[in-house]
């Protein structure tokens, strides 16, 4: 396995941690969701190798 696959693997982890958090958000304190919005896209971002 590369580096690079794992990087990459770390970025996707992170953005299904996010996702769980946005859900999480939405649940618990909906006013307060788009507090995980920028971790989830800059993550989604690098995973997908855009930036």
């Amino acid at each position: 396995m590369t580096s690079s696959t794992e990087s990459v693997r770390i970025y996707w982890i992170y953005t299904l941690l996010s996702l769980v958090g946005i859900a999480l958000f939405l649940v618990f304190k909906p006013e307060w969701f788009w507090v995980m919005l920028p971790p989830f896209f800059t993550a989604f971002i690098k995973a997908k190798r855009w930036m």
